[in-house]
Order: C-alpha cells, then structure tokens, then sequence
C-alpha cells in the first residue's frame, strides 16, 4: 500500500445545483484537517469495580482548512457566502483525485490574515452536519 502525500488531499465545496453538482476545490489550500470524535456516555454503577464504564455516543466530525488567500476563486467564496448567509454547504474530501467522504456541513469561522512581511493567507473551521457519506472506491 502507498503512503498518502498532505499534498494529494483536497477540500472540494458544491458549486452547482441540487441535481447536478459541480465539485470545486477551495484555491490556495495548504492545510486540511478531518476530524472525528464519538462523545462518552458513562455508565458506571456500584458493581464497576471503581472504575467508571462508558458507552459510545454521539459522532462528530468537522473539517479545518488553510491555505493562500485568493480572494476570487469560487470554491472559496462559496464558503464565505454560506457562512454569511447561514447554509449548509455540500463537501468533499477528497484523496489522490478520488472521493473520500461527502456531507452536509456549516461554515463556522473564517480567519483572514495579512502580515507585513508575507503572502496573506486563509483559515476555515467546517462542522459536519449528520453523517459523511463514504463513498465507495471505484
């Protein structure tokens, strides 16, 4: 099995309609980050032998993204726009040129910086809304 390069991971927003989606990569990127957690439910009684005991909860999963900021490339203005206009946004990540998992997400902040002394760049949190779908490897 191949190791999987940083630079082979894409952030891509739908740009098109509801029937026909048109995937389009965030411009600039650098960074992307999937993150997934389950929440714990304890479940500790007398008989537990001092220790607690936990169950599975709820799953979670956001997505973070940086990169240099481009400020007209559509991928990243579709997020600017949801997150002002308070939607949902359809996204994907995506590794080596093939769709990874898809989902519902809100854009929840955005940073914009512009040092003195370097290119201006972008940060982005996404909170995933409902499960990622996976999808399947062709």
């Amino acid at each position: 099995m191949a190791e999987m390069k940083g630079v082979d991971i894409l952030i891509l927003v739908d740009t098109g309609t509801e029937g026909t989606p048109q995937w389009t990569p965030v411009g600039g990127q650098r960074g992307a980050t999937l993150s997934e957690s389950v929440d714990t439910i304890e479940t500790t009684h007398k008989a537990s032998g001092g220790y607690k005991t936990y169950e599975a909860g709820l799953v979670d999963w956001t997505i973070s993204c940086d990169g240099v900021y481009i400020p007209d490339d559509a991928g990243y203005k579709a997020l600017v726009d949801a997150m002002r206009q308070r939607k949902k946004v359809k996204v994907r990540w995506q590794e080596a040129g093939q769709a990874t998992y898809e989902g519902l997400a809100i854009v929840t902040s955005r940073d914009l910086e512009g040092p003195h002394d370097g290119e201006a760049t972008y940060s982005m949190e996404l909170q995933g809304c409902g499960a990622p779908v996976l999808q399947p490897t062709p």
